[in-house]
């Protein structure tokens, strides 16, 4: 009887032997899993904190629309001119500006005001956000033109002159199109801008049928 159990108590630690290594196993993997998790959450926590201080488009070009070689002033349509109230033929404005412009009045009924058609062909839709065109007097407000980044500019305070909408249509190229009312009275900010992003939209349309 001695024999026996001396035989049984020495075989115990051999039966156990496997379950102790399984759950030794278990334990480390998952201190392993938390591990992960503990990493994977301070990973999503810091995520929206890094997006957050970034200036990148709030979405992506669908393709590249190049302004390169073009006339502003063919970027409209009789029909999207009419939309527009366009009554005079547009012409170029060359004084003043950073890249090819065309000018689209209407002056002939109140109330009066034109759109100022700009090819910035030097200049991606970030400038205006954290590059060298960006000014701290000025307000940018996100927006999209036909699934294309775009901002909507115009100046801080309760008086309102007009109002652009910046499109990045193209790598380092951006379509501008200032609202500009020859009363600022006659228009609210929200309106200006409204427009703005009207004719923009008109004008980034053309540009999709002809790239």
């Amino acid at each position: 009887m001695t024999a026996v159990a001396s035989t049984a108590s020495s075989a115990a630690p051999a039966r156990l032997a496997p379950v102790i290594a399984a759950l030794t196993l278990t334990g480390l993997a998952a201190v392993q899993i938390s591990g992960c998790t503990a990493t994977s959450a301070g990973s999503a926590s810091a995520g929206p904190a890094a997006g957050a201080g970034s200036a990148r488009p709030t979405v992506e070009r669908p393709r590249e629309l190049s302004l390169t070689g073009l006339d502003p002033c063919s970027l409209f349509t009789e029909a999207q001119l009419d939309e527009l109230r366009v009554n005079s033929t547009p012409h170029s404005e060359p004084v003043g500006r950073q890249g090819a412009t065309c000018s689209l009045d209407v002056d002939r009924s109140s109330p009066y005001h034109s759109y100022y058609v700009e090819l910035v062909t030097d200049a991606d839709l970030t400038e205006w956000t954290r590059g060298t065109r960006a000014e701290g007097v000025m307000v940018s407000e996100r927006v999209d033109v036909e699934s294309y980044p775009a901002l909507l500019h115009y100046a801080k305070g309760s008086s309102a002159s007009d109002c652009e909408t910046l499109v990045g249509v193209a790598r380092g190229q951006t379509l501008r199109v200032q609202f500009y009312p020859t009363d600022p009275g006659e228009f609210s900010q929200a309106r200006m801008c409204e427009l703005a992003r009207h004719a923009a939209t008109l004008a980034v349309k053309t540009l999709q049928g002809r790239r």
